[in-house]
């Protein structure tokens, strides 16, 4: 790294490239080569931006500005979740949070993007206000009924199209930038750490807070379950974003950790139940519940592998994280396989009906990624090159889950009708 540094010290781009591939890496090797590069302005400009975030004064402070921004975003969600109680809406009757969750979250999601960012282009503006608008009468207007495959899949597939409509406002719309996708999904992986401890903080809070009026005769659980609950589960996903983007220093310390330690675990517990599967005869050709396990198995292995190749990434190399990787993708095509093969053997005996067009386009969009995923992981392997072609090519594939996403929420309830 010290060698690459001096030599290209006067080549801004390289440098930064070299930086975005092994943090750790450049900020040692730089301490160690700046007395030779000292008088370069690029050089001083590094240590400057290296020393930066190291600030403790900086890492601590708190912008009032986003504080604010956080309250009225958290705000705006919590009163949007709330209408069915303020407007007297029956639930069971009209399906108000399968049909409205995702986007009351998403929306108070990009409202805290679109501040925090500036981005306040009009025509960005009237395009993603026309989006929200679009997809909430769209979807209000879908018959509340359980019984319809093609609209329960809308309901499924809704949050997946949210998140891409919030992921092309957090690229700012540049769909050319490859690094800007990579960025979000590595926005997504601290996301998801950060999610996790905050519901864990809030449900020991909600237990010590009900417990405590019980002891005085108070109930209060009703009361905090519809109100306090409900309204922090909408806001989690939006305190945790300012968490990411104003203590990057404590993300980026998380995050890794949490890769290297889980890819192994879920590489070792995927191992061990296909050995079991094996054994136990047990299969999902004839058994439609366990189809629909093992095919939610499939889609949270792929979920850790795109997570723990993002976090890798900023590591040092690091060839048994690697290792894990490509192993891991292998077993996860088996899986992926041996779930294909139920679906098309279920196509074959019972037809074509929408849940089974839908688990079976996922799965082959899941396979494709993989395959790709699995040569570049090989040429990491075993061919030297680097983990940043594997976050290019998951880079590269969110388009393909884009276009399947649109086409299941619109396309199949005009395919399929209300069936």
């Amino acid at each position: 790294m010290k060698a690459k540094i001096k030599e290209f010290i006067n080549d801004p781009e390289k440098l930064e490239q070299l930086y975005r591939d092994d943090k750790n890496g450049f900020e040692s090797g730089f301490e160690e080569v700046y007395p030779e590069i000292g008088k370069s302005g690029l050089s001083e400009y590094w240590r400057i931006r290296l020393d930066y975030d190291k600030k403790p004064d900086k890492v601590n402070s708190i912008n009032l500005a986003d504080i604010l921004i956080l309250i009225a975003a958290c705000f705006t969600a919590g009163f949007l979740i709330k209408i069915p109680d303020i407007l007297s809406v029956g639930l069971d009757d009209f399906m108000f949070y399968e049909k409205n969750a995702a986007i009351i979250v998403f929306l108070g999601l990009t409202i805290y993007i679109v501040w925090t960012e500036r981005l306040f282009e009009i025509k960005k503006l009237a395009l993603i206000l026309t989006t929200f608008l679009i997809l909430a009468t769209y979807v209000n207007l879908l018959p509340s009924a359980d019984n319809s495959a093609s609209v329960n899949l809308v309901y499924i597939h809704l949050p997946l199209l949210m998140w891409c409509i919030f992921g092309l406002v957090f690229i700012d719309f540049d769909l050319k930038d490859k690094l800007r996708r990579i960025g979000f999904i590595r926005y997504n992986g601290d996301l998801a750490i950060l999610m996790a401890l905050i519901i864990i903080a809030g449900g020991i809070l909600t237990g010590i807070t009900i417990g405590l009026f019980e002891a005085i005769g108070i109930s209060i659980e009703n009361f905090y379950m519809e109100n306090i609950v409900i309204v922090g589960a909408v806001s989690v996903p939006i305190v945790a974003t300012y968490i990411i983007k104003n203590y990057t220093a404590l993300t980026n310390k998380i995050a890794p950790i949490i890769a290297n330690i889980f890819s192994p675990l879920v590489l070792l517990t995927a191992i061990i139940y296909l050995t079991a599967l094996a054994i136990s005869g047990k299969n999902p050709y004839s058994d439609r519940e366990f189809l629909l396990i093992f095919n939610i198995m499939l889609l949270g292995v792929m979920a850790v592998i795109v997570f723990s190749v993002s976090e890798t990434s900023i590591l040092r190399k690091h060839r048994f994280n690697e290792m894990i990787l490509f192993i891991l993708s292998i077993v996860t095509v088996i899986i992926d396989l041996i779930a294909l093969s139920a679906i098309f053997y279920r196509l074959g005996a019972f037809g074509i009906t929408p849940n089974r067009l839908a688990v079976l386009g996922s799965n082959v969009l899941i396979l494709a990624n993989l395959a790709w995923i699995i040569i570049d992981l090989y040429k990491i392997n075993f061919k030297k090159d680097s983990i940043r072609e594997v976050e290019l090519t998951i880079a590269k594939y969110l388009p393909v889950y884009l276009i399947w996403i649109l086409f299941v929420v619109f396309g199949f309830p005009l395919i399929f009708g209300m069936k």
